[in-house]
């Protein structure tokens, strides 16, 4: 396995200014999920095949050996954020990848480029790279790639993927086993009340004035439900109601909230409580309040076997191996790791990472082009550590028979 690391990273690293350029170009020209077609068609031109599409607008790519294989996955679509830096090839328009996504997308194209690059046979396993959309849309790109049948499809024994982080420090990488990620849920909260002038609230029935308590009143039932020792979070995205007018009380009001829990009794606790608080606020407001749960991904756990493996890797690749972190973030690669042994790897960007960094979905969020080799790197390290893992249990198999 030596042998292949060496001559995989050398392969890499001719195709590490190439995928540089392309990270550049998609970042300038993101797409927002379902929308990706534009995305992926250009980086299958960049690779140089036509791949098999999957989930939609998203392909997959095989290389190497027919058979058993370990699949990569790298995220399509964009965030609806309108982006603020400065540099040359900023997205101009209502779309950003302010979550990394185009780092991950041109380090796989590199990986999938260099892996076609190596001698024949080298290879133990197939290589397969899925550009999976839909990752930031509650119509989760990858529960459809896994209900798709590719896994099986393909022999895909083991899934990796690598994801930009601004937790870890530049040239660093955390895996850590078991969960890493939260399960997510989102709530869409409708408050109908009666609309009316301004001057004569009382002749009304004020959505808005139940809608901001409720928003205000969320976030606190973690604490009266959940023990401190296990980690929730309920945070509010979107606050709408009237068109405009100071002096109009609307009829309806909505809001859009998230849940992410670790632990599945808070998790059903939590969406109950929910729905309960915003009956009885709305109903003491002398309007009607209805919530729909739109139900996510569940917990991203990393399987301890490969994680060990992978940590074993990435020294030899140049990078270091730091303290797992566990965040309330999500990530529908949870999907994968259901049905096989999965590793999630957080890739750092920063020198110094802090709370006074850009973080991921800020507008300002812009990993520098040596992320994209740092992810390509962890993309390699953690592909290995699966073709370890696998190839201890094949032995086992062998001795036993």
């Amino acid at each position: 396995m030596d042998r292949l690391a060496r001559a995989w990273l050398a392969r890499l690293d001719v195709e590490l200014p190439a995928a540089r350029e392309l990270r550049r170009r998609l970042h300038a020209e993101p797409r927002l999920s379902g929308q990706e077609q534009d995305t992926t068609d250009l980086v299958l031109t960049e690779l140089g095949v036509a791949g098999t599409p999957v989930a939609g607008t998203g392909a997959w790519v095989r290389v190497g050996p027919p058979g058993s294989s370990i699949g990569v996955r790298a995220e399509l679509d964009a965030l609806p954020v309108v982006e603020r830096t400065s540099v040359g090839w900023a997205a101009s328009g209502v779309a950003m990848h302010a979550c990394g996504h185009d780092v991950h997308l041109a380090a796989l194209v590199a990986v999938l480029r260099a892996a076609a690059a190596l001698p024949t046979g080298l290879l133990p396993q197939g290589v397969v790279g899925v550009f999976q959309p839909r990752e930031e849309s509650d119509a989760s790109g990858g529960l459809d790639v896994v209900s798709s049948g590719l896994l099986a499809d393909q022999g895909v024994r083991a899934m990796v993927g690598a994801h930009v982080h601004h937790g870890v420090p530049a040239g660093s990488v955390s895996t850590g086993a078991g969960a890493i990620n939260a399960a997510y849920d989102g709530f869409e909260v409708t408050v109908t009340g009666r609309g009316g002038h301004g001057a004569y609230p009382e002749s009304a029935r004020d959505p808005i004035t139940a809608l901001a308590r409720i928003a205000l009143g969320l976030p606190g039932l973690v604490r009266t439900t959940v023990p401190g020792m296990r980690p929730a979070v309920i945070s509010v995205g979107t606050l709408r109601a009237g068109d405009g007018a100071a002096n109009v009380i609307p009829d309806t009001g909505l809001l859009l909230a998230s849940l992410r829990t670790y632990d599945a009794t808070d998790r059903e606790r939590l969406r109950a409580r929910v729905a309960e608080f915003v009956t009885a606020t709305a109903q003491a407001a002398g309007c009607v309040g209805t919530t729909r749960v739109m139900p996510g991904e569940p917990v991203l756990s990393n399987d301890p076997v490969l994680s060990r493996g992978t940590d074993r890797w990435l020294g030899a690749l140049g990078l270091r191996a730091v303290e797992p972190i566990r965040t309330l973030g999500s990530d529908d690669f949870a999907y994968y790791a259901e049905r096989v042994p999965a590793l999630m790897c957080f890739v750092g960007v920063h020198d110094e990472p802090g709370l006074g960094v850009p973080s991921l979905h800020d507008p300002e969020f812009l990993p520098p082009d040596r992320a994209v080799g740092d992810v390509a790197r962890a993309m390699i390290a953690a592909w290995l550590g699966a073709a370890d893992m696998l190839a201890g249990e094949d032995d086992h198999v062998h001795l036993r028979q």
